[in-house]
């Protein structure tokens, strides 16, 4: 994380400005949900991978009645990248045989690993998280709760709990004690 510039300046202002936000399939499926995903996209230079906007397109949250336009989609974010076979076989190197994955999660961390400029991570599936912090990667984790509070936006509609402040703190520490 970044350390702000003066004492009137948040960490995640410096980060707007400075620090790619990584964010899974669930994240772009919540902001969606409850309204945010411009706000976000505004603020914040926001990236993912080809395999999430694919996931977007497909599965559970069609059963929901949420459709997200794909075009759009990419249009809003910063970049979409795509991951090669080098870096997934780097990823499942350093996976420990017990964490499993889904596709968008597991290529966003094929992805991530290898960036050597400043980024935070926004997802809150309990397998990535536990990835991210056995890889060193604790403090890059972040809530959307708290990007969205930092640009000073409140969703009309809350958040599930899983995408809070509180609810990535107490994971972040059942992770780590175990």
């Amino acid at each position: 994380m970044k350390i702000a510039a003066s004492p009137t300046q948040s960490i995640y202002e410096v980060t707007r400005n400075q620090t790619r936000v990584l964010v899974d399939t669930m994240v772009i499926l919540e902001s969606h949900r409850v309204g945010s995903w411009r706000a976000l996209t505004n603020q914040y230079k926001v990236e993912t991978v080809e395999d999430c906007v694919i996931e977007t397109q497909t599965g559970f949250q069609r059963r929901k009645g949420q459709m997200i336009d794909a075009e759009e989609l990419r249009k809003s974010l910063s970049a979409v990248h795509s991951v090669d076979d080098g870096e997934r076989a780097d990823l499942t190197m350093r996976m420990s045989d017990n964490l499993k994955l889904h596709m968008g999660e597991e290529s966003l961390w094929a992805h991530a690993i290898h960036r050597n400029d400043a980024w935070v991570f926004c997802g809150p599936d309990r397998a990535s998280l536990n990835f991210g912090v056995q890889m060193g990667f604790r403090w890059n984790l972040v809530s959307l709760e708290t990007l969205l509070a930092d640009i000073g936006y409140r969703p009309g509609i809350p958040l599930l709990s899983a995408y809070t402040e509180k609810w990535l703190r107490g994971t972040l520490a059942e992770l780590v004690i175990a």
